[in-house]
């Protein structure tokens, strides 16, 4: 089991930037591939940011490229997401999630574990 638990999360004004964390506990975090994933009020969920256990490979979801860096730190079992120019439509609940597949974070799709988020809401 790993557990997962975001932080960092707030209220910033339109072209802030903030940093969200997620602290992994469990078993052996730098096994696991992790990503955070955003979904807002009657939307779908989507892929902010992968990365694989390593750190030497990212993925950034379009809405976000070229605003938002994800990083990971394998000996205090945390990842991190720094996103700059926020805007009004990044306004969602921020997850955390975990998986020994990087392909899976990328698509999305079946994860292991997932944390129980953090509300980021940007205000215009």
């Amino acid at each position: 089991q790993v557990q997962l638990v975001e932080s960092g999360g707030g209220l910033v004004p339109a072209g802030g930037s903030l940093r969200l964390s997620c602290a992994a506990s469990g078993r052996t975090f730098s096994g696991y591939a992790m990503g955070w994933f955003r979904q807002a009020p009657g939307k779908e969920r989507e892929l902010v940011a992968a990365i694989n256990w390593s750190g030497s490979r990212t993925y950034y979801g379009d809405s976000v490229k070229g605003r938002c860096t994800i990083s990971r730190d394998n000996a205090k079992n945390t990842v991190h997401l720094q996103m700059n120019s926020l805007k009004p439509e990044d306004t969602a609940v921020y997850y955390c999630a975990a998986d020994e597949s990087y392909s899976s974070v990328v698509a999305g799709t079946s994860l292991d574990y997932w944390g129980q988020g953090t509300q980021v809401t940007v205000s215009s």
